[in-house]
């Protein structure tokens, strides 16, 4: 039996070969290179997207803290002017004994007082007339009353608040009740 011989490669083929796979592994280095610098920069900016929301949730947090912390800041401001108008009045009221003075500089500090309220959504409520309504009246007593439906506010003893819907004091009132019957004794 004869053996079959694999033909030799020659000298020169092998070093093309070598080449070859040099040159195929450096290719797979300088990809796996851009890979790994590719993967650096997302991981970079991840990382940066990650620091900017951090930031900007202490920002907000910030921010609603102030809020909180300021909100009265415009309703005070314009109060003080209302303050400025009672400490005049009460000065005016001491070096003058004309009460019509002393009306006038009350009406003018109440007037004051309700251009703030109305500028920051505060209604006052007088509600006489209306039907008793427990959300935004506390009844202070009730009591008969032929000319009037029962449970409608009679009178006012003390006007109530609203900001925008909400109550921020109840109005204290008089609500009306049925007249009780008289006793009608049968056994006469």
């Amino acid at each position: 039996m004869s053996e079959q011989r694999e033909p030799q490669e020659q000298p020169e083929e092998l070093e093309t070969r070598n080449e070859e796979a040099a040159e195929a592994e450096g290719g797979t280095d300088d990809r796996l290179q851009e890979l790994e610098a590719l993967a650096e920069e997302r991981r970079d900016q991840a990382l940066r997207a990650q620091a900017e929301l951090e930031n900007q949730r202490r920002r907000f947090e910030r921010e609603l803290e102030n809020a909180h912390k300021y909100a009265m800041e415009k309703f005070a401001a314009e109060m003080l002017e209302v303050g400025d108008s009672l400490e005049l009045g009460l000065q005016a009221a001491r070096e003058s004994k004309d009460v019509e003075r002393i009306i006038e500089g009350a009406e003018l500090t109440l007037k004051n007082l309700t251009r703030v309220f109305e500028k920051f959504g505060i209604q006052s409520e007088d509600p006489t007339g209306q039907r008793f309504d427990p959300e935004r009246h506390q009844a202070m007593s009730m009591q008969e009353d032929p000319e009037h439906p029962p449970n409608t506010v009679v009178a006012t003893m003390q006007k109530g608040y609203r900001l925008q819907d909400r109550v921020l004091r109840p109005a204290m009132v008089v609500v009306s009740k049925a007249p009780t019957s008289p006793n009608i004794d049968e056994s006469a």
